[in-house]
């Protein structure tokens, strides 16, 4: 098992160099959107620079999905002992930092299983240290699923306010950024009573954010 890891580690680690190199030099996409596009599906993905992001968006993003995100070199390795083999034999979701969300959504496939998760370790250590936190944190916010082909903040934003990024509000954004772990089922625009109270969550976090979001302002 050991030797199995260490050569998924290695084998990860070369191809995902390789990747990272051509990925910086495009606007990275999502397997998902490559596999939409294959099947001839729409995908709406409008890149925007990190700077034209609100940054209430940024700091509900960050609360809600990593809050250690400036703090961890791309793999949280403390949550990750912690939620590992949730019962059903396959890693949680909760050891996802946002780099490892980016890994996996720019060179691996959707699902939850180990060999994922091995794949995942040492791409987004890689993307921690070749990219570094904002350019890290821009691909996520262009890239993550926020709908039935819906990509990226720019396209959630316009589809579910009618606003730029830029110009969403603090509720807007907390609506948003609680709707990324299952962006099909949670709807924006009518949000379940759950939904609502992870919102209001993050929104009363937000004047708080300053030690979560340094590294990325």
């Amino acid at each position: 098992m050991l030797r199995w890891a260490v050569r998924a580690a290695i084998l990860a680690a070369l191809l995902g160099a390789a990747a990272l190199a051509l990925q910086s030099a495009i606007r990275p996409v999502s397997t998902l959107m490559l596999a939409r596009w294959a099947l001839g599906q729409p995908v709406d993905r409008r890149w925007v620079p990190l700077s034209a992001v609100s940054p209430k968006l940024v700091a509900s993003v960050i609360l809600s999905e990593d809050g250690q995100f400036c703090r961890e070199h791309g793999v949280d390795f403390g949550a990750l002992r912690e939620v590992i083999g949730d019962g059903d034999g396959a890693p949680s979701r909760g050891a996802s930092t946002l780099t490892m969300q980016v890994a996996k959504n720019l060179f691996l496939w959707p699902g939850r299983s180990y060999l994922r998760k091995a794949l995942e370790i040492p791409l987004a250590i890689l993307l921690d240290g070749l990219w570094g936190k904002r350019k890290v944190l821009e691909a996520y916010l262009n890239v993550a699923e926020w709908g039935d082909g819906v990509y990226g903040i720019e396209a959630a934003a316009q589809r579910d306010f009618r606003v730029p990024a830029a110009a969403l509000t603090a509720r807007q954004a907390a609506l948003l950024a609680t709707a990324l772990p299952n962006p099909v089922l949670r709807s924006v625009v009518q949000p379940s009573r759950r939904h609502r109270q992870l919102a209001r969550r993050i929104l009363d976090m937000q004047p708080i954010a300053g030690p979560h979001v340094a590294c990325v302002e």
